[in-house]
């Protein structure tokens, strides 16, 4: 289970949480221009945009659960567990494995404009990285500073969604998280007026009211509830510390607490990372389950001619500052 979301300052800011049982070996990892890209069904790719995100590094292979490129454009899988339906190989067809999607949108595109042009061509297929790592079952959310949009691959095809929330979680399908919206219309920021009765007086007993109703369990449908009002709703200054600080705060607001969320006797699903990328300026910031201070590795500081990919290992030990 995870959430991504999607914010704008002076600069545009992409992230996501990712929420699991357990950790494959994440890294913070920059793919160079000219890291060559061995495409399964498309052959090679040696020169290519710049990318950076967290990503399990299989056979000096990335494969990304979010990033960005150079250019600016970002893209993150989340669970998509029993309406995720892959394509079959056809000949006419630019055939990429579920695994190379990430790769492959933000190796060649620039844009969510040209990420549409590239999902026309395109065949989204079920090809495996390996048999120890089959094809996960997974929904994307691609945007840049313009525009977001939501690529569902089920029983019925490919579909494209326009994303003017900036947030996606898991199921129910795109479409239906999104109507369900409509049962928080009433909610607001704001204290509430009394629209119950001009008869009777009320006593606004907390701060807050206005938003009651909104959801706090771990569900994904309540997840996108909360970061949508959250998000929408969300304002802080413009410089990098303040926005930075403040994505995190609505990503924070669906954090999974150890203990909360049994997936089997005596596991549960945390919050293993949360991210946030300046897309504008290629920083990746992220923190950990264990560690809540910032870290944070900028592309663009990296030489983004080489061949070789750029790792850093998370940093995950909590981090205390001692003021005595």
């Amino acid at each position: 289970m995870c959430t991504a979301a999607t914010y704008k300052t002076q600069d545009f800011y992409f992230g996501r949480t990712l929420d699991y049982e357990f950790s494959y070996g994440d890294e913070i990892t920059v793919t160079p221009r000219n890291y060559p890209f061995h495409f399964r069904h498309m052959g090679e790719v040696t020169s290519h945009y710049a990318i950076i995100g967290m990503a399990h590094v299989a056979g000096d292979y990335p494969l990304y659960y979010d990033a960005v490129n150079e250019k600016g454009l970002a893209m993150a899988g989340l669970n998509f567990v029993g309406n995720a339906v892959y394509q079959e190989v056809e000949e006419d067809r630019e055939n990429i494995a579920q695994f190379e999607f990430i790769p492959w949108i933000l190796s060649k595109c620039a844009s969510v404009k040209e990420t549409r042009k590239a999902l026309n061509k395109m065949n989204l297929v079920g090809t495996p990285f390996s048999e120890q790592l089959p094809s996960a079952q997974l929904h994307w959310i691609i945007a840049d500073e313009n525009e977001a949009i939501t690529v569902e691959c089920m029983k019925d095809g490919m579909h494209i969604y326009d994303n003017p929330v900036g947030v996606l979680t898991n199921n129910p399908p795109f479409e239906q998280q999104t109507f369900q919206l409509n049962n928080y219309v009433g909610l607001s920021p704001k204290q509430p007026e009394n629209r119950f009765s001009d008869k009777l007086n009320f006593n606004a007993y907390s701060r807050g009211m206005g938003a009651l109703g909104l959801p706090g369990d771990l569900s994904s449908a309540s997840r996108f509830a909360k970061v949508a009002f959250t998000k929408m709703n969300s304002f802080s200054g413009t410089s990098e510390k303040e926005s930075v600080s403040q994505f995190f705060h609505i990503l924070g607001s669906v954090d999974q607490q150890r203990g909360c969320c049994e997936v089997a006797d005596g596991k549960f699903e945390i919050t293993l990372y949360t991210s946030c990328c300046n897309t504008n300026k290629g920083i990746y910031y992220y923190t950990t389950y264990e560690n809540h201070q910032i870290s944070a590795v900028d592309m663009f500081g990296e030489n983004l001619n080489e061949r070789e990919l750029i790792k850093y290992p998370l940093i995950k030990g909590e981090q205390i500052y001692w003021q005595n």
